[in-house]
């Protein structure tokens, strides 16, 4: 018997109608807590501030809606102004997606985009400590550990940054 394949994650740029979706997450607290995202929120909220990402992104940010056989699942930041180099983030949503193996494609996906299409030289990212899935996520991509970051609250717990990089030639 054959092992199912998993359903390819697209990229594409974020559009104003995907802040619908996004600002929809912000209804479970829960997911909006383990995403660092403010609670408390209207949805209402969350999607006025989604629609003006999407209208006119920050400089410096590219982000990328993550896309599984036409349903948004989550989106790809792609982040810097550095030449060659830029930070990778990552979210899918909402929380019904998680530990399906999501993760970490649309987080493969952003690193491919950035090497393929930014034609970047590195890509690094960081995750809390006390985000286990994160930094397991990070691991799988084939990222190297590089350091310790600035110390944070994750989930009200104290916690701190570890550093991640992947370079062109590790892929």
């Amino acid at each position: 018997m054959t092992e199912p394949t998993a359903p390819t994650v697209t990229l594409r740029p974020l559009l104003v109608r995907d802040a619908d979706v996004i600002g929809s997450w912000a209804a479970d607290p829960q997911f909006c807590r383990e995403a660092d995202w403010t609670v408390g929120l209207s949805v209402e909220r969350h999607v006025d501030f989604w629609e003006h990402v999407a209208r006119t992104p920050p400089a410096g940010l590219i982000r990328l809606a993550a896309v599984v056989e036409a349903e948004l699942v989550g989106y790809v930041d792609l982040h810097g102004d550095e030449p060659g180099r830029r930070e990778l983030g990552f979210t899918v949503g909402g929380r019904e997606r998680w530990g399906r193996g999501l993760g970490v494609r649309v987080a493969a996906a952003g690193l491919s985009w950035g090497f393929r299409e930014l034609g970047l030289d590195e890509v690094w990212a960081e995750a809390y400590d006390a985000n286990e899935r994160s930094v397991r996520i990070l691991r799988r991509l084939g990222m190297r550990e590089t350091g310790r970051g600035d110390a944070g609250t994750y989930l009200d717990r104290p916690t701190y940054y570890r550093q991640f990089t992947i370079t062109a030639s590790d892929r």
